[in-house]
């Protein structure tokens, strides 16, 4: 059986080429689960289809999506519905549906509207398709998240993405990666080559949280090789891994379109006397979108045949569409803490330190990657992709960005 994680990442990259080269946001994840809770329900080419889709055997999907919806995770609320017009029977396919999953007659479109807003924290007011009296099955999944970062971003003059970037010279400012609670590193991929990432974290008590990955690659790289990185480094990263972490000593000083290399003679504890620090420099976002989902290798043409070959209904046509938002901001997470430090204040030895200025100055990728570490292992959210996105229109920060953060009581 597949990974969960493996699932998305091929599924990820049918939506993102279907949705085309432009600035968007998906959540994958979203589309994946209704086709997970179809399959059991599909026999002969469509079960095919769609185990292709899934990247795993529909009763496997089925037994993922239904453990997810088992296991709700705090930051990131989901729910499915499957609903019926009044006549039609109940099938053995609706029967076996998780618990968790809404079921009953269909809604009136208002009452659809409502429960889009209710599942989504109110960010989603409309339900992504209009009703009319020739629907006889709707099915809806959402998921949503709202968390601020556990350490905010510092503001800086746009210029520091570097002179490669055409945003440097349309905006003013952008975000910098604070001194501590967010990780970068370059790493190597074999498709995407040498790439940048940055990891911004909130977590909840619980100790389960999101990270949100950026990646970017050279500018002349294929966008899907990069998406395809940023997926892969996002759900290795979750557990503190650097993946593919290439040593700053291996690479030249210097600027290139994605860092900036300096070098300084220092005092420092790092093994063989040479330290390495990352920053990363990267503009706020924000972006809102409509996908088609009815389109060849997405699934939902297999999903509606199925269903209706189960409900009866002959020359029955599936319509599906994927309503997604997203911002990416200064703020997140505000609360109070007390920490204990140990400040050393013996002289340490002589050595050096490597400084790489990651600079996302380009289109670039990103994914929001759930975790769910317990002390009994890993929770059925962890290392989960949840939403990813292609950043191409950045943005200025907005004023609740610039404003001071709130100081701890």
């Amino acid at each position: 059986m597949s990974t969960l994680q493996d699932s998305l990442a091929r599924y990820a990259a049918r939506l993102h080429a279907a949705a085309g080269p432009g600035h968007h946001v998906a959540s994958p994840l979203g589309a994946w689960l209704l086709l997970a809770l179809c399959a059991p329900a599909a026999t002969g080419a469509e079960r095919d289809a769609l185990a292709d889709v899934l990247g795993t055997a529909p009763a496997d999907a089925a037994a993922q999506a239904a453990a997810l919806l088992a296991e709700p995770h705090p930051l990131v609320p989901a729910a499915t519905a499957v609903w019926q017009r009044a006549g039609q029977g109940p099938t053995d396919w609706q029967a076996a549906l998780p618990p968790q999953t809404a079921t009953g007659p269909l809604p009136d479109q208002a009452a659809l509207d409502e429960w889009a807003r209710e599942h989504t924290l109110g960010l989603i007011d409309r339900f992504p398709l209009r009703l009319t009296p020739q629907v006889v099955l709707a099915l809806a999944s959402a998921v949503a998240t709202r968390i601020s970062w556990a350490t905010p971003f510092d503001v800086t003059p746009a210029a520091d993405l570097g002179p490669e970037s055409r945003w440097a010279g349309t905006l003013t400012r952008v975000l910098r990666s604070p001194a501590r609670g967010h990780r970068g590193w370059i790493a190597a991929d074999g498709a995407a080559g040498d790439v940048i990432v940055h990891l911004a974290p909130a977590r909840a008590e619980s100790g389960a949280g999101l990270a949100v990955v950026s990646v970017a690659a050279a500018p002349d790289v294929d966008r899907a090789a990069v998406l395809a990185a940023a997926h892969r480094l996002a759900t290795g990263a979750v557990d503190g891994t650097d993946v593919d972490r290439r040593s700053l000593f291996d690479l030249p000083l210097g600027g290139t379109a994605l860092w900036e290399l300096r070098e300084e003679r220092l005092r420092t504890r790092a093994t063989g006397g040479r330290e390495e620090r990352h920053t990363a420099v990267l503009p706020c976002w924000s972006a809102r979108s409509e996908h088609g989902l009815t389109g060849p290798g997405l699934g939902f043409d297999a999903a509606g045949r199925a269903l209706a070959g189960r409900l009866g209904v002959a020359g029955a046509e599936v319509e599906a569409r994927q309503s997604a938002l997203a911002r990416f901001g200064r703020y997140g997470f505000s609360a109070a803490a007390v920490t204990a430090a140990l400040e050393l204040v013996s002289f340490a030895p002589p050595g050096v330190a490597r400084t790489a200025e990651l600079r996302f100055g380009h289109p670039y990728a990103v994914v929001a990657v759930a975790t769910d570490q317990r002390r009994d292992g890993a929770g059925a959210w962890h290392g989960v992709p949840v939403f990813s996105a292609w950043v191409a229109e950045p943005q200025e920060p907005s004023a609740d960005d610039l404003a001071d953060p709130p100081e701890a009581d």
